[in-house]
């Protein structure tokens, strides 16, 4: 073997290789053998896909049948532009609802005439529409009480909803009889009609919201709330969109004391507070996070601002929870590294509201001299101070830091105060835009995220809405932003908007923001989505990143417009192969948006078919062939699941969807106005196509003589018919072409593909003597009429893995014919082979993902389609690290993972007491409705420490059940730069393995003939292919090198009449036990209570 190895090249090793025990005189394949056995199979598979797959018949059936469809161009440009077009007039008539509405509500409340004395109704309003199946009940506003109403099912919403109400919802943690909401509740009321006047305008309106400034949400039309089973934690100044319609972008330094005095119950509240903190940021946003105490240091690797994204804020709440309270306070260090951190224009960057927010238990340095240094006179810097706890500490240096850097001073003494006094320095970034006035009523278009209310995945475009009141004549304009109003789009109706089946499966259209974030792409698909948080799939992520997909996405987010064709890489539908194609990148700017519109197509794209089936005496022939009374002769017809009419009922079981679509057809006709012409028309013709495949070619052939299970054709135009019809049990394809592998993946590559069955477990024996475990082998059909090429179908047979399994043994063998396999033996003059040797020879197909195809070893034939390293992983790294595979590391940032089970025992008392706590407040539904709010507030009060240290999965529903979204690394391997014969010897300490490859011509696979292991040395190292749990890629790597994005084109940052007088006067402190229970006795004996300040909402706020 040593000797044979060097005659033919062979890599060298340092120690001769001792001779095979078993066959101690027999010499191995050599390579011209190897070649001759490789083109034996390489004859076979194509002979057979000659006779049955029928690819060039099809093409003279296609030919023969010319008159009958008209082939169309696809120009990319026209294309894209028209979309974009399309895609802006959907979104321009939104934004005339919203500012028809914004107008409207800055009208009333200017109309409005505040009332100090305004009472709850009787009974009070409650939470609004609660899902109750037993109680339908919606609450209106102040002056009605709550009301049952009859709600219809729409699919527009996915939702029941009553078309003549609005509904409000109140955060939990907001007393619903305040002065200050019942006031919003009156005036917001009059919306109703400019709802409804709205809808009439515009009937594919989906959710009408407005939000506003104190919590309260009125949405239209009205339906049942979605409260979760447990804690109901929506809050509308939290969402996504109203953070981002509420202020311009942010540049935020955080700042926590964590001197030695702030320790226990004052550090939690911090840390909990940087949290709720970091949750009103978006991904337009900048933020670091700082600890101080002499001296100043980031909690966590960052080192500058990054952006306020999801991953980075996850670091930041991580790394808070381990800070540690110890040394003096030192307020000039903490200062100091913020504002460094403010003055680095080194780096990405808001680049418009700059703040520094920072968490004490208490000072007296006021540090003047560095606001004097850093700040003033321009005090472009906002402070904004929260004194942390319980304590008697003087706060006025606090309050005379904030109110000298045009911020605002927050006490946050205990738990129930944190989720509101970390949100309101909105309202004072929100003044200059107040001010502005028209010029900041500019329409924002949000990044995708998660309907709260069921509607799926959507974008909302916000407006802010603006107090225009004065407080009196001569008196300057009320500074104060009522709230932001918005309008839902969900992608499902932008995607309807783009082409449909003419870009064939694998083109596609996709839109990014300026974040490069997409809004619409084939592989955004979230397998879980927390209404909390937007969804921010990268267009990078999206697809397997390089440069030139790089220099698209940068140009993309300019704004500009650009065409280019690139050679990439991209994922099989599966996830488990890549491909190396060809891909020709067209885009456009979407007008009035900060969105930008791509469209993708291969080169065999650019032309399709699209039927033309005047006759209608043909068209009631070729329907004829989709009756399932036709299948015996013809072959079973999957059709693809598409929705070719309005009234086509829809049915994931194609039997039962076939049958709707044949009831269908019976009352109506292909050219209906109903239906879409171009889909039913080219279903139609490709059924009459591949029927005429089934009379020329598989009906007179014996299947069985090739060992064929079955034979196929998949169309463009949705048909897929499996011969003989029997074959159709065990077929498991997807009947959307667009949506098989198989069908996409033949599209992309030149040659036969063959698919192994997928498989996660090892195949039954007793499935493989049943004959129903097949291989895949399919190619594309490509046709060339005049100088226009396209590839309109696939085809392919399905081999029965048993039969050949054993034919690839005879093909590898010594034999010439069919005669008797010769045994080599010491006098014999012959090489081993792959059939008599079997067990001294490993000889396999592979195929491009590194799956097993066909092995002569019988045992491993129920291990066909799994990863070849979990066969056999010696030869698998050998194979890889001699250069005939690579490998392609990616991250799915939309995947769901299972709950993780509780770490901390000890934490169960908490859901114990929080259910409890809850589940009382819930049957006190038979009480009196004034006393029920107030009883509310009291168990409310006694839970807030378990109430905001709760995961938010686990206040929306059971943790043990619901999934949450991960992050899974994947490694897809594909052919290498090694595409001839080669040979090489595995060193593995004590003894050696010789293998020798060759990639087989016109195919996917790679022949692969090895001399079988013989110690347990070389079975160390093993690939793994299969999707890791992971934490991504390293964050604090990223930041330093960021992603190209732009921010919004406004900013409004700085007005020169901006009042900053009202700068922060301290929150009242929550009644006491003895408090409520006094005012629950007042109001069980009828007298009237003095009205006691919430710490949920600022009493003076006057609207």
């Amino acid at each position: 073997i040593y000797a044979a190895a060097s005659a033919h090249g062979l890599l060298s090793v340092s120690l001769p290789l001792p001779p095979l025990p078993s066959s101690p005189f027999l010499p191995p394949p050599t390579a011209s053998l190897m070649q001759h056995w490789a083109r034996r199979l390489e004859q076979e598979v194509d002979g057979v896909m000659r006779i049955f797959g029928g690819v060039q018949q099809l093409r003279e059936i296609y030919k023969d049948n010319r008159n009958l469809f008209e082939v169309q161009e696809n120009e990319p440009q026209k294309l894209v532009e028209k979309v974009a077009g399309d895609i802006e007039s959907l979104l321009d008539r939104k934004v005339q609802a919203l500012k028809r509405l914004a107008d409207a509500a800055e009208n009333f409340q200017k109309a409005h005439r505040w009332q100090d004395n305004i009472k709850v109704g009787t009974p009070a309003p409650c939470p609004a529409l609660r899902d109750d199946p037993e109680s339908e009940d919606v609450e209106r506003g102040s002056k009605a009480s709550t009301l049952r109403l009859d709600f219809i099912e729409d699919p527009n919403f996915k939702n029941k909803v009553n078309y003549s109400y609005t509904a409000v919802q109140i955060p939990t943690d907001i007393y619903k009889g305040s002065t200050v909401i019942l006031n919003e509740l009156n005036w917001t009321e009059a919306l109703e009609n400019v709802f409804m006047e709205n809808r009439r305008q515009d009937p594919t309106l989906l959710w009408q919201v407005f939000g506003s400034a104190t919590g309260v949400t009125r949405y239209y039309p009205a339906t049942p709330w979605r409260a979760p089973k447990k804690i109901d934690l929506y809050d509308v100044r939290r969402r996504p969109w109203y953070i981002q319609g509420a202020s311009s972008p942010k540049d935020m330094v955080i700042i926590v004391d964590v001197s030695g005095s702030v320790s226990g119950l004052t550090l939690k509240l911090m840390k909990t507070s940087v949290c709720e903190m970091l949750d009103t940021l978006s991904d337009d946003d900048y933020v670091n996070v700082a600890s101080f105490n002499e001296k100043a240091q980031p909690v966590s690797c960052f080192t500058h601002l990054v952006q306020a994204n999801v991953r980075n804020k996850k670091v930041f709440k991580e790394a808070v929870q381990g800070m540690v309270a110890k040394g003096t306070t030192g307020y000039k260090a903490g200062f100091e590294y913020a504002f460094d951190q403010l003055q680095n224009s080194n780096i990405t960057r808001a680049n418009c509201n700059k703040m520094i927010m920072m968490f004490t238990d208490g000072g007296e340095d006021r540090v003047q001299d560095v606001f004097e240094k850093y700040n003033w006179p321009n005090r472009t810097v906002r402070v904004f101070t929260f004194s942390v706890g319980q304590h008697n500490y003087d706060v006025t240096p606090l309050q005379w830091m904030a109110c000298a850097n045009k911020g605002y001073y927050f006490e946050i003494p205990s738990i129930g105060a944190i989720r509101i006094n970390t949100q309101e320095y909105l309202d004072v970034l929100g003044r200059p835009m107040v001010l502005a006035g028209k010029e900041a009523k500019q329409v924002q278009w949000t990044n995708v995220y998660e309907d709260a209310l069921g509607l799926g995945l959507v974008v909302t475009g916000t407006l802010p809405v603006f107090n225009l009141t004065q407080d009196g004549p001569g008196e300057k304009k009320n500074q104060l932003i009522l709230g932001v109003m918005g309008i839902d789009v969900a992608l499902n109706d932008i995607k309807r908007l783009t082409p449909n089946y003419t870009l064939g499966a694998n083109g596609y259209v996709f839109a990014i923001d300026l974040n490069g974030y997409v809004l619409l792409h084939p592989n955004l698909k979230p397998q879980t989505t927390n209404f909390r948080e937007p969804v921010t799939l990268d267009f990078l992520d999206a697809e397997l990143e390089d440069e030139n997909k790089e220099e698209i996405r940068r140009s993309m987010i300019d704004g500009n417009k650009g065409h280019k064709q690139i050679r990439t890489l991209v994922k099989s539908l599966d996830e488990r192969y890549i491909d190396e194609v060809i891909r020709n990148y067209t885009w456009v700017p979407i007008r009035s948006t900060n969105y930008s519109l791509g469209l993708v197509l291969p080169p065999y794209s650019t032309f399709y078919l699209q039927a033309n089936l005047s006759d209608q005496i043909l068209q009631v022939k070729y329907f004829e062939f989709l009756l399932p009374s036709s299948f015996e002769s013809e072959g079973h017809v999957f059709i693809a699941p598409r929705e070719y009419c309005k009234d086509l009922n829809a049915s994931d079981n194609n039997t039962e969807f076939l049958k709707n679509f044949i009831e269908l057809m019976e009352k109506v006709t292909p050219d209906s106005k109903q239906c879409n012409n171009f889909l039913l028309h080219n279903l139609i013709l490709d059924t009459g196509i591949t029927q005429q495949l089934v009379e020329r070619v598989w009906r007179d052939q014996d299947l069985n003589t090739y060992s064929l299970l079955a034979v196929f054709a998949a169309t463009d135009g949705g048909i897929t018919r499996v011969f003989p019809n029997k074959a159709a049990e065990d077929w498991t394809e997807n009947p959307e072409p667009f949506n098989a592998s198989f069908y996409r993946r033949s599209l992309d590559n030149h040659g036969y593909v063959f698919k192994p069955p997928h498989q996660d477990t090892l195949l039954r024996p007793l499935e493989l003597e049943n004959d129903t475990v097949g291989i895949l082998v399919s190619t594309a059909v490509e046709l060339s009429l005049g100088r226009r090429t396209l590839r309109p179908a696939v085809v392919g047979v399905k081999l029965d893995l048993e039969a050949w399994a054993e034919k690839f043994k005879v093909l590898a063998s010594n034999r010439t014919h069919q005669d008797q396999p010769q045994k080599c033996g010491p006098s014999s003059h012959c090489e081993m082979d792959c059939e008599v040797n079997n067990e001294d020879l490993l000889c396999v197909l592979i195929d491009d993902g590194g799956f097993l195809v066909l092995s002569n070893q019988n045992h491993q034939w129920d291990q066909v389609g799994r990863f070849f390293s979990e066969v056999d992983a010696n030869l698998m790294l050998a194979l890889y690290n001699n250069s005939f595979y690579t490998r392609k590391e990616s991250y799915d940032y939309q995947a769901a993972c299972a709950p993780q089970p509780p770490g901390n025992l000890g934490a169960a008392p908490r859901g114990v007491f929080v259910g409890m706590a809850l589940s009382s407040a819930d049957h006190l539904h038979s009480a009196p409705l004034p006393c029920r709010s107030l009883f509310q507030q009291l168990l409310y009060g006694l839970i807030y420490h378990s109430w905001f240290q709760a995961d938010p999965a686990e206040a929306e529903g059971s943790p043990e059940t619901r999934e949450s979204s991960c992050v899974m690394k994947q490694a897809q391997y594909y052919f290498g730069s090694v595409n001839a014969s080669y040979n090489a010897i595995i060193d593995c300490g004590n003894c050696s393995r010789l293998f020798h490859a060759q990639r087989l011509t016109n195919t996917n696979l790679l022949f692969v003939v090895a001399e079988k292991p013989l110690c347990s040395q070389c079975e160390a190292g093993r690939l793994l292919q299969k999707e890791t749990h992971s934490d991504g890629p390293e964050q604090c790597e990223l930041v330093q090198r960021p992603r190209y994005r732009r921010g919004p084109h406004i900013c409004f940052d700085y007005n020169a009449t901006e009042d900053t007088s009202d700068c922060g006067r301290g929150a009242s402190f929550p009644p006491s036990l003895g408090v409520l229970v006094s005012l629950q006795l007042l109001l069980l004996l009828g007298l009237p209570p003095r009205p006691q300040p919430q710490v949920q909402v600022h009493a003076s706020r006057r609207l």
